[in-house]
């Protein structure tokens, strides 16, 4: 019986499985956690070579967009289900009567928000529907209202389509004009049974996570000598009670990110209509850009808070891979160079003739470097001109971040800076008051580096202020076929 005129996800997989047990919360949602970042992982090998330029899969997701690396952001298209009260005004507090956009006209199929009804008990589940050539995949994360979660997955077309008509008829009643647009999209993507090679490939990525995720849980909970055993007589405590502050960074960051894509949704569909003043158009293009920046920021924030919940001194790292750094530089240094004409900066970056393979994470690796020279640009006074270098050094290659300042010549000596005032906020913040710049710490910025194959080194050195150091492993067959350039 259902427990209301339509199904929800998790009734509809619940009738087509043998049991889905229900579990405490905080192991339903790792399984979530873990099945989602498998799911990336699987949807970033399987566009691998597919052109950005076309679309090359659908996601149905609630309640927030759940995949931010910028390849699958920008081949796949996006609806996200809410059902939080929905009002565009709300979003924009001041008059703009001929620009607002209602959620039932012209919504962009790139990037969607659809409200569901207050009633709907679907409100209560996080899911995510993936739509490609290759597979269909529903994935359904349910509280009950005894307490208890469930998470069950899927690749069956049947029941994957039948979880799309549930919600299609959702659509029906709450946006009857979307529809058919949206219709036509999914039947773009016919039910078909994936290859096995597929299902075994989510099967392994699935187990890498959870086998990571046990690895991390049995650090925590059985390393340590025997002077903290005899402290702590229930070992067990500090991974079910993390640092406070950890958690707070985790839920603010999470709030933060939240209304920032919503903002950002509305305002790109607002830039995809064709009667907008120019004046109009440029200040929606800065408001897309600041939200983005900021998004990108708490990704990170979010990052690192869920790293230190899960590492310990031997902590494994995360997926690494071989992966091109001239693809990821050349998305990067246009950003850096715009972070840094914002603040009256400039910025030269030095690169060898022939830029390597690295064995890096290709979904952080990005956000990482380029959140490392966000900060890095923010603590130097106007002026300043920074030069980032990347050399060859043994199996390793060098990024190195150097500033000088008042002087954009390089061979000129730099003018000595007194170092930036940093105070701690908490276990991975820091603060500056002359600026007001809230960042990761030093502490956390190298963790995350860590995690991703590399290595941060911090130096003070006089007449230059403060030089990053980053290192990252070459691929073998990459490791002799560096030359120079400048």
């Amino acid at each position: 019986m259902y427990k209301w005129i339509l199904p929800s996800l998790s009734e509809i997989l619940a009738e087509n499985q043998s049991s889905v047990a229900e579990c405490s919360p905080a192991k339903a949602e790792r399984q979530w956690r873990v099945s989602l970042a498998a799911t990336e992982h699987l949807l970033l090998n399987t566009l691998a070579g597919a052109s950005v330029d076309t679309t090359q899969g659908l996601v149905l997701a609630a309640p927030a967009p759940l995949f931010s690396q910028p390849k699958l952001t920008q081949s796949l298209q996006t609806v996200t289900f809410t059902a939080k009260p929905f009002n565009p005004l709300a979003l924009m507090p001041f008059q703009m009567p001929d620009v607002i956009v209602s959620v039932n006209e012209e919504i962009a199929p790139h990037e969607s928000v659809l409200p569901l009804l207050a009633a709907d008990p679907l409100g209560a589940e996080q899911f995510c529907l993936v739509f490609t050539d290759k597979f269909r995949l529903v994935l359904v994360l349910a509280t009950h209202k005894n307490g208890k979660k469930t998470f069950s997955f899927s690749f069956e077309p049947e029941v994957v389509q039948q979880a799309w008509r549930s919600l299609g008829a959702r659509v029906m009643l709450a946006n009857p004009e979307f529809f058919a647009r949206l219709d036509t999209l999914v039947q773009q993507y016919s039910p078909v049974a994936p290859d096995c090679r597929i299902i075994i490939e989510f099967s392994q990525l699935l187990l890498q996570e959870l086998t990571e995720a046990e690895e991390t849980k049995d650090s925590l909970i059985g390393t340590g000598d025997k002077e903290d055993k005899e402290n702590n007589p229930c070992p067990t405590l500090k991974a079910e009670s993390p640092n406070p502050d950890v958690e707070l960074l985790q839920a603010f960051a999470h709030e933060v990110r939240t209304p920032l894509t919503t903002i950002r949704t509305m305002t790109r569909l607002l830039l995809k209509r064709r009667d907008l003043d120019a004046s109009v158009i440029n200040r929606l293009k800065i408001i897309d850009h600041e939200c983005t920046e900021q998004i990108d920021r708490m990704e990170l924030l979010f990052k690192a808070a869920e790293l230190e919940t899960t590492t310990s001194a031997k902590s494994p790292k995360t997926q690494l891979t071989p992966m091109s750094l001239d693809q990821v530089l050349q998305q990067s240094i246009p950003r850096w160079e715009q972070a840094a004409h914002r603040r009256n900066l400039t910025l030269n970056v030095v690169l060898p003739q022939q830029l390597p393979t690295v064995v890096s994470n290709p979904m952080m690796l990005d956000q990482v470097l380029t959140g490392l020279i966000e900060n890095f640009t923010r603590s130097l006074p106007a002026g300043s001109h920074i030069q980032v270098q990347v050399i060859p050094a043994g199996d390793q290659l060098k990024l190195q971040l150097s500033p000088q300042f008042g002087c954009k010549d390089s061979s000129k000596t730099a003018i000595p800076a007194t170092p930036p005032i940093r105070k701690a906020l908490g276990q991975l913040l820091m603060f500056q008051p002359e600026t007001g710049t809230i960042s990761l710490n030093i502490a956390a910025t190298k963790h995350l580096f860590q995690a991703i194959g590399g290595k941060l080194i911090v130096r003070q050195r006089p007449h230059y202020g403060e030089v990053l150091t980053i290192f990252l492993p070459l691929e073998v067959s990459n490791k002799h076929k560096l030359g120079a350039k400048t």
